[in-house]
């Protein structure tokens, strides 16, 4: 389930924010956290397993037709490509009059989860 960003979730977003190359340094990860608290339109949701536990974090963008995924990450232990796929599904649910897209290094894992969902359709459907 995602869970929008609060205050005394900070410590556990930034840890799971972490595990992405570009925020092993801290001032970089802060710099980051402040932005997505700057404005409605960029938010972090934490993605929380059926166990309680938050095991993933999604950083979006939202424009008037889509939402841009810029980050996503999952803890260790947690990062297959289903619950990626569940992390995205989820989002796409919060947002269904919009298309989910991702940046440049994004655009790959969006375009798999896009692919898997559409073969998931298709099947359903025959």
């Amino acid at each position: 389930m995602l869970v929008k960003y609060r205050k005394d979730y900070e410590k556990v977003a930034m840890g799971l924010l972490s595990f992405i190359p570009d925020f092993k340094d801290l001032s970089h990860l802060k710099t980051e956290m402040q932005w997505y608290q700057a404005t409605d339109d960029h938010q972090l949701l934490l993605w929380r397993k059926a166990d309680g536990d938050f095991s993933g974090v999604i950083g979006i963008e939202i424009g008037s037709d889509f939402v841009l995924v810029r980050h996503d990450s999952l803890s260790p232990e947690d990062r297959t490509t289903a619950n990626q796929g569940q992390m995205l599904d989820e989002l796409a649910t919060l947002y269904p009059t919009k298309r989910v897209m991702g940046t440049l290094e994004m655009a790959p894992i969006i375009g798999e989860w896009e692919r898997n969902r559409d073969k998931q359709r298709t099947t359903n459907h025959n």
